[in-house]
Order: structure tokens, then C-alpha cells, then sequence
């Protein structure tokens, strides 16, 4: 009589004993359950409304009290982006240059005081020069970082003709129609840290720094920066402001000639 090696009986369980058959394949373990959402997750695809009726049915204090804190964040992280006007570098053309920089900052958002005006920052730039790239990553960030300011990028010699490669990167810096600073070769004299263009571009006027905790990116950011400083007074921060700012405006330049009082034509009367 043929011997089925898979049937589970005694027989067999002897033959197992004795080495005759292989062992018994161990039966699959049923996988367990998943675990149950957390209410964070549960409540992530939830409107307003919803969060409201679900935080007024809570069975006890402590969710409801989680669900409204949780609606509230989401209410404030809405309104955050209503008023957040930008948030990304814009590509310009030559053409787009007095419509997208010039007449942009003398837009008045909703909610400024009159006459408050529009930072617009405008990044002349060229790839494959190591200084340019750098800052021009550094331009991505800090127009995430703050969206009510605008910040567009142009091309050096597509914005000014025959713009030499020394003068790269160049940063215009506008408000309410004026150019309030110009920012001429960054980098140039050694690398530049995100914070310093930071710093200028506050000292400028061109963005508004908001009251808000660091992420933990930030954080961790600026402690790997700090190790790296020395302890010199020039290199407190309040000193690289000034002496970045004193530097930057050193060199700056007039790219519209004498015709600083007329914007109705061109920005570029070289």
C-alpha cells in the first residue's frame, strides 16, 4: 500500500520520528490583523464639517477635545495657503520683465496696509557656474520658505544683454516699483550660506520674515552649521548681516542708467 507522505496521521508521524519522511511543513501562520488607524489618520480625509459633527459625537472629552485641535490646525494650515501668493521661482522672459517684476511689486495684497507693496526678487543667473547654481538653489528655498514674496529667474544675458559671467549671479530687489537693492556677483568672494542671502534679503525688505517654530530640517540645518563656525565676533550673526549687507551694496550698480524715475518702457535703458 502506497504511503501518502502529506496525510497527517499517526503512521506517518512515526515515519517522521524514525527519519523515513521529511518533517512536516509548518502550516501557514495567519497573518494578525492590521492594527487599527490612528485618529490622526482617520480623520486626515475628513472636511471641516465632518470634524465638527465628529468632535461633537465624541463618546469622550479627550477625542473630542484631540478632534478640535486637530480641526483647528487644519483651519489655520487652510488659511495659510489662501494668503500664500507664490511659493516657487517663476521662469521671465526679457519681455515679461516690467509686467512680472516691476508692475508685481506694486501689487498690495489683501490684508497689508496700503501702500505695503510686493518683494519681488529677480535672479539673474547662468548654469554651469558653480556659484549661480548654488545660489539658485538657495532662491528655491527661501521662496518656499515665504510665499508672500515673489521670486522669478531670468537668464543673465537674456535679462541684459552681453552680462558678463562675473557679474553672475545678480539679484534685483523690488517693492512698490522701486528697486530697493541689487546684489552683484553673490558668491563670488567665497560661498555663501542660505542664511546670509536670507539676511539680506530681510535687510532689503524683500521678504518678511514670519514668527513660526523651525522644522526639524531647519534645526538640524543650522546645528550642523553652528559646529562648523568659529568663535570670532565676525562671525556672529548680526555681523554677517552688516558686513554682508555693506559688501553687497558696495557693489552694486544702476542697471537703468540715469532714467530712475520712469518704468513706463523698459527696465534695461543701459
Amino acid at each position: 500500500m502506497a504511503v501518502n507522505p502529506n496525510e497527517d496521521t499517526e503512521f506517518n508521524d512515526a515515519l517522521r520520528k524514525h527519519g523515513i519522511l521529511p518533517p512536516k511543513e509548518p502550516e501557514p501562520r495567519t497573518p494578525s490583523p492590521p492594527p487599527p488607524p490612528a485618529l490622526e489618520e482617520t480623520l486626515e480625509d475628513l472636511t471641516l464639517d465632518e470634524l465638527r459633527e465628529l468632535g461633537e459625537d465624541a463618546k469622550d472629552d479627550e477625542t473630542e477635545r484631540a478632534i478640535e485641535a486637530f480641526r483647528r490646525q487644519r483651519m489655520a494650515e487652510l488659511r495659510r495657503q489662501e494668503r500664500a501668493r507664490f511659493g516657487r521661482v517663476y521662469p521671465i522672459g526679457r519681455d515679461d520683465y516690467t509686467r512680472e517684476v516691476t508692475e508685481a511689486s506694486k501689487v498690495n495684497p489683501d490684508g497689508n496696509p496700503e501702500g505695503h507693496g510686493t518683494g519681488v526678487v529677480c535672479f539673474l543667473y547662468k548654469d554651469g557656474i558653480p556659484r549661480s547654481d548654488r545660489t539658485f538653489e538657495h532662491i528655491h528655498t527661501l521662496a518656499q520658505r515665504y510665499p508672500d514674496s515673489k521670486f522669478v529667474s531670468i537668464v543673465g544675458d537674456k535679462c541684459i544683454p552681453d552680462l558678463p559671467d562675473s557679474r553672475i549671479p545678480m539679484l534685483i530687489i523690488y517693492r512698490k516699483g522701486q528697486i530697493l537693492n541689487q546684489i552683484v556677483a553673490w558668491g563670488a568672494d567665497r560661498e555663501r550660506r542660505l542664511e546670509e542671502l536670507e539676511a539680506i534679503l530681510i535687510l532689503a525688505g524683500a521678504i518678511v520674515p514670519q514668527v513660526r517654530p523651525p522644522t526639524k530640517e531647519e534645526r538640524d540645518q543650522r546645528r550642523g552649521s553652528s559646529d562648523d563656525e568659529d568663535d570670532d565676533t565676525d562671525d556672529e550673526p548680526s555681523s554677517r548681516m552688516r558686513s554682508a549687507g555693506t559688501r553687497t551694496n558696495g557693489r552694486t550698480s544702476n542697471i537703468r542708467g540715469s532714467k530712475k524715475d520712469d518704468d513706463s518702457d523698459s527696465d534695461f535703458d543701459l
